[in-house]
């Protein structure tokens, strides 16, 4: 079987709904990671997921930030949350999942959306970046400790950092800037490492190659300007590796009509 799954920063699950059904409907991936719900879970729009065929929701949410929900065809279980830097954030979710014609593998995933750090890269500065680099560090000393990525896993989610010079539209430019600093690039790398992961999207598309996922909302023609970043990413477990079959960026809905500023990042796999 092929499965297919689908990560999006949606920036306010309630306000784009009709967004997130066009996406599930043009394109209908088994699962749905998505960020920035900005919702409590009392308050998540679980009657539309279900509508479009999704019947198995898992949420953490909160009010007016942050929030994590997975939206599967496939039955979840082992739902978890889990808190990082001692913030009581919602900020993390996972969920196993055992597709049919499989052989009974279970695939546990892990959806995130790291803090964005703020405007100052100067952790003594700006308690924001200071509090995203603690969260990368948590991440790499949790998924070493617990061997997170030793069985069949994915991890997907904003992560809030490009790491490759080709992630971001001027390497020079971004040095300075959060997302792209030489120390959250490093931490991310370290995460990346404790898997060990293999990120899927750079599995099928070369490291010379520009990728982007992310345009801001501060530029008035984004696709005409084109300073992209590439923010959000799917991961796998080395034994999912073999199983990469194909990935997608969907870059036309940052032109649907009040977007977010990321777009769906959809990676398939072959099990």
């Amino acid at each position: 079987m092929r499965l297919t799954l689908a990560t999006w920063n949606i920036n306010s699950v309630r306000l784009r709904i009709n967004l997130v059904a066009r996406f599930l409907r043009e394109n209908a991936p088994d699962v749905l990671c998505l960020q920035e719900t900005k919702c409590r879970d009392a308050e998540f729009p679980l009657a539309e997921f279900h509508k479009l065929g999704y019947s198995h929701v898992a949420i953490n949410g909160q009010k007016g930030y942050h929030g994590v929900a997975i939206a599967s065809k496939l039955p979840l279980s082992e739902i978890d949350r889990r808190s990082f830097c001692d913030k009581g954030d919602a900020r993390h979710l996972a969920a196993t999942l055992t597709p049919q014609g499989a052989g009974g593998r279970a695939i546990a995933v892990h959806n995130f959306y790291v803090p964005a750090g703020g405007d100052e890269p100067d952790p003594e500065l700006n308690p924001k970046f200071a509090h995203k680099l603690a969260f990368l560090d948590e991440m790499r000393d949790w998924m070493s400790a617990d061997k997170i990525a030793g069985k069949d896993a994915i991890m997907a989610g904003d992560l809030n950092v490009a790491p490759l010079e080709t992630d971001v539209w001027s390497h020079k430019a971004l040095l300075k800037v959060v997302s792209h600093t030489p120390v959250e690039v490093e931490k991310l790398g370290r995460v990346l490492k404790s898997g060990p992961w293999i990120d899927a999207l750079r599995h099928h598309v070369p490291a010379e190659k520009k990728l982007y996922t992310w345009w801001s909302y501060r530029s008035p023609d984004w696709a005409k300007a084109d300073k992209g970043r590439r923010l959000d990413h799917v991961w796998v477990s080395e034994s999912l590796k073999p199983n990469l079959d194909g990935m997608s960026v969907l870059r036309e809905s940052r032109g649907w009509e009040r977007p977010s500023d990321h777009v769906p990042v959809v990676v398939h796999l072959s099990l």
